[in-house]
């Protein structure tokens, strides 16, 4: 069986001819956003939309639950399809909807989604008080189901203490290191160190929000950025999350950064003039450009069997690991 493809973090406008492009790029699984600050409902009904995808296009995607679900979409030239949310928002106040949102197949969840939640403290607070006492049952909870905690969106603290806290590996699904761009978004050596060294993953980022140089980010920076983090972490802890908000709209801006609680237009990492999605780089324009990466990171001096791990292989071992229940 071909090594496997994965992107670990994806919000692309979905439709046939998204689809197809993830087959042409040859990407053998995705993790796609089912919520950033839905409702249990509004939630629900996303997962009903994605159901009807799946019947829709049976030859092109599959839905995703396990790492065998990745491999029989290599053996069927398909793409397994994995679901997260970015924000606990749909577990509301009910610590009982983590198990049940399992069954219904999210298989990764942020504690936060810039701000504080009930859970933990975002990237954009002034004061990150760390895990509150519902997160850190909530994280006891993730461990004992098998879903996975993601802290893209979190501060520092909050992130280190989930990772001190969580008896499983955690993931930061889509960020890249702040010594290599210093966005808010992107994290600090201290996290990283902590989070591989635990064995849990982190998913490169290619939204430009978090590249050095933005839309202008040349691969072979990209890659650089990335040869410099295997020597700093290892190679077995990194993949590629590349938060891909390809055929979205603008007002989709919005709702991830306002959804409901507030009334002033947050711009997050752009500004007025940059408040719609930027530019992706001409590298990565969508789904069909992933092998630019592996060429990019043979060309950087990684082996074959290094850029297999960094494309998708330490994810599936991840996956492999994270997705059943606690013994």
């Amino acid at each position: 069986m071909k090594p496997a493809v994965i992107d670990n973090l994806q919000y692309v406008n979905w439709s046939e001819t998204a689809f197809r492009q993830l087959r042409i790029g040859g990407v053998d699984a995705i993790h796609v956003t089912i919520a950033y600050h839905e409702s249990f409902r509004e939630a629900v009904l996303n997962v009903s939309r994605w159901n009807r995808w799946f019947e829709q296009y049976p030859d092109l995607i599959v839905r995703g639950t396990s790492g065998d679900c990745v491999r029989k979409a290599i053996e069927t030239g398909r793409t397994a399809v994995f679901f997260g949310f970015q924000n606990p928002s749909p577990i509301e106040d009910d610590i009982g909807l983590i198990e049940v949102w399992h069954q219904l197949g999210i298989r990764f969840m942020q504690l936060t989604y810039n701000n504080q939640s009930l859970l933990a403290t975002g990237c954009y607070e002034d004061d990150d008080t760390g895990l509150t006492r519902f997160g850190r049952q909530a994280v006891d909870e993730m461990n004992r189901v098998g879903l996975v905690i993601d802290m893209s969106h979190s501060g520092d603290r909050s992130t280190l203490e989930a990772i001190e806290h969580s008896s499983r590996p955690i993931a930061i699904t889509h960020a890249n290191p702040k010594w290599w761009h210093n966005a808010l978004r992107n994290k600090s050596d201290e996290v990283l160190k902590a989070l591989t060294g635990s064995g849990g993953m982190l998913g490169f980022s290619m939204y430009p929000h978090h590249l050095k140089d933005g839309t202008d980010c040349t691969l072979d920076s990209f890659c650089e950025m990335i040869a410099e983090a295997a020597t700093r972490y290892g190679v077995e802890n990194l993949g590629i999350g590349s938060d891909l908000c390809q055929d979205q709209p603008d007002s989709i801006v919005t709702w991830m950064r306002n959804g409901r609680w507030s009334k002033q237009m947050d711009y997050g990492e752009g500004s007025a003039d940059q408040a719609g999605f930027p530019p992706q780089p001409d590298w990565f324009v969508d789904n069909r450009d992933m092998p630019n990466l592996s060429a990019g990171l043979l060309a950087t001096g990684f082996s074959q069997t290094e850029v297999d791990a960094i494309m998708g292989e330490n994810w599936l071992r991840f996956y492999d690991q994270s997705f059943g229940g606690a013994e």
